[in-house]
């Protein structure tokens, strides 16, 4: 009966913590992991407690922390997702740490219990060691599990030529029209490509649905430099009502305006001689 009862507790402070955790009380959130390790070591337990301080901590020494954790939450018994998901969590710290071989074995670990996720994170370590090909390759494998995975298609054209990035970004937005990242590499292809006005088109396109800042202060800066200052400043005016201290948003905005001035002068000036 108190077996029963501990484990009545134990579970009842996971899922409180998970909570507080949710709703941005972090530091409570550490407190009830804490709490339910003092009554049961449980995969639960520990993992909660790293994933919290790994979202609330960055240096190193917590970071080593963090793995001892993640560790421990590994010695305990656990369902196939879970520790997929703990040894997935563990690898991307020890990418931080600069630990590459102890990640690869981790996400090597993760794919063995069919955690495919772990694919991804795979090539992030081929990638960083400047193994672009094994990375395309494992993102590969990752579509091929996931096939209708937008994501995976977005991030995979990060590790291969601009015409075959383009096709992944093309299916990308057909799994998922409101992906912003593919609109935007295609609008900077274009302007790459001396092709203005299809870059802006492709902004105005993501922009119709998703009005964000960056995407905004880009349009701007496209129209700024074909000299279209009136848009410039229209776009600069729009991005500001969303961050009002945007400093280079707010640096683009005042160049525009003088240049709108200066060139607004010479047109008056031209037709005042013209009339003479």
């Amino acid at each position: 009966m108190a077996r029963n009862h501990a484990a009545s507790e134990h579970e009842r402070l996971i899922y409180e913590g998970w909570v507080l955790y949710d709703t941005g009380y972090r530091e409570e959130a550490i407190a009830k992991a804490e709490e339910s390790i003092s009554i049961q070591r449980s995969f639960e337990a520990f993992f909660l407690k790293a994933y919290v301080l790994s979202e609330t901590t960055t240096d190193s020494e917590s970071s080593l922390y963090v793995i001892q954790l993640l560790e421990e939450a590994l010695r305990c018994p656990s369902d196939g997702l879970r520790k997929g998901q703990a040894l997935s969590n563990l690898a991307s710290i020890y990418v931080e740490v600069d630990k590459l071989d102890h990640a690869v074995d981790c996400y090597m670990n993760a794919l063995n219990i069919k955690h495919t996720r772990a694919h991804q994170g795979l090539a992030r370590v081929y990638h960083l060691r400047n193994q672009r090909k094994a990375a395309y390759d494992e993102m590969t494998k990752l579509i091929e599990k996931a096939r209708y995975n937008a994501s995976a298609y977005e991030k995979r054209s990060e590790y291969c030529d601009r015409e075959m990035a383009k096709n992944d970004l093309s299916m990308a937005t057909r799994l998922d029209p409101l992906r912003t990242y593919p609109y935007r590499y295609r609008a900077a292809v274009l302007m790459d490509d001396h092709k203005e006005a299809e870059a802006i088109a492709e902004l105005s396109k993501v922009i119709a649905f998703k009005p964000d800042l960056q995407l905004l202060h880009l349009r701007a800066a496209f129209h700024d430099s074909m000299g279209n200052y009136s848009c410039t400043i229209r776009d600069c005016e729009a991005a500001l009502c969303l961050d009002p201290k945007h400093s280079d948003t707010l640096e683009l905005y005042r160049k525009a305006q003088d240049r709108y001035n200066e060139q607004t002068q010479v047109e008056t000036e031209k037709r005042h001689f013209a009339h003479k």
